[in-house]
């Protein structure tokens, strides 16, 4: 009777035996083993055996990629504080995860520490501006100093970056007034540059304008000239000499101009004298100042022609006294 009882309990036992050196190690993952609180083996991934009751599994190492975010408050050379967020890439070296567990209790805080050492003397020594240009600079030196310092504990440093940079709300409100005003100023540059194109534009576009209105009115003149001239050739040919033919032509302007005033229902204009008479002392005074014209220039040339001949006369006589 005793028997049966004591057997199940010894099969339970035997499994409780058998499932207590069993464990499992997940992927990217070590296992520290000790025996009686002393080191005894690194187990890898994977099902593994241990002397049950005897062999613990002190501690588990991650193998992946690690990232730690640091924010560090400190002061440039202008007197400006800033915070930086500084973002540590580390992970755990597969040959060295017996230094990595057993010398450094907790690698975070060691980590945080040199970050905020080296933060702290590099951004002093750089302007604001600085800090913002130079933040390579300041992931090179974490970085460097972190390799250095966790090396020795098992610990490879991958990658370090400068996330993030912001100053004082008062600093970056000041900055951005800086930045808007010089985009205004840029604004008001190209306005101005716009603005003068264009009057220069209108100008040469004006300038242009009277160019060929100019030279329209010189070629109206020119064909009025010459429809003149035309005219003047068909009186004399009819026997009218130049004088009356030209204040014929004159005359009859004079009539065609008023003959287009008076189709304009609404104009206001009025010439005087405009009587019949009028035209007819019109003609009458330019034939007369065109024949006191001629006369008055033939005297002229007859004048010009004695005082010629005089000029001659007195230089052949100076030449026979010479």
């Amino acid at each position: 009777m005793l028997n049966l009882i004591f057997i199940p309990i010894l099969v339970v036992l035997m499994i409780l035996v058998i499932f207590s050196g069993i464990f499992i190690v997940k992927q990217q993952t070590s296992a520290i083993i000790e025996r009686f609180g002393k080191f005894t083996s690194i187990r890898s991934s994977g099902l593994q055996l241990k002397i049950p009751f005897i062999d613990q599994v002190a501690g588990r190492i991650n193998l992946k990629v690690q990232q730690l975010d640091v924010m560090v408050e400190t002061k440039t050379k202008d007197n400006v504080f800033v915070k930086l967020k500084i973002s540590v890439q580390f992970q755990v070296r597969k040959d060295n995860v017996y230094d990595a567990f057993y010398k450094l209790e907790s690698p975070h805080d060691q980590i945080t520490a040199y970050v905020f050492d080296v933060v702290r003397a590099e951004v002093p020594k750089m302007k604001l501006d600085d800090v913002f240009e130079r933040k390579d600079d300041i992931a090179i030196a974490v970085n460097r100093e972190l390799n250095e310092a966790m090396q020795s504990y098992g610990y490879d440093i991958i990658k370090t970056l400068v996330t993030d940079i912001d100053p004082d709300v008062q600093v970056k409100a000041a900055m951005n007034r800086i930045n808007a005003a010089e985009r205004e100023k840029v604004a008001a540059e190209y306005d101005a540059e716009a603005d003068r194109i264009k009057i220069v534009a209108k100008a040469r576009a004006e300038a242009e304008s009277k160019r060929l209105q100019g030279q329209g009115i010189a070629d109206q003149r020119r064909e009025i000239a010459r429809g003149l001239e035309e005219s003047v050739d068909v009186l004399n040919n009819v026997g009218i000499n130049s004088q009356e033919a030209s204040a014929l032509i004159v005359v009859t302007q004079h009539y065609d101009t008023l003959q287009a005033i008076g189709e304009e229902t609404n104009s206001n204009l009025i010439l005087l004298p405009n009587s019949p008479q009028a035209g007819s002392d019109m003609l009458n005074n330019m034939v007369a100042s065109f024949t006191a014209s001629n006369q008055i220039g033939e005297a002229m040339k007859e004048q010009n022609r004695k005082q010629a001949g005089k000029t001659r006369k007195d230089r052949n006589r100076d030449n026979d006294e010479a």
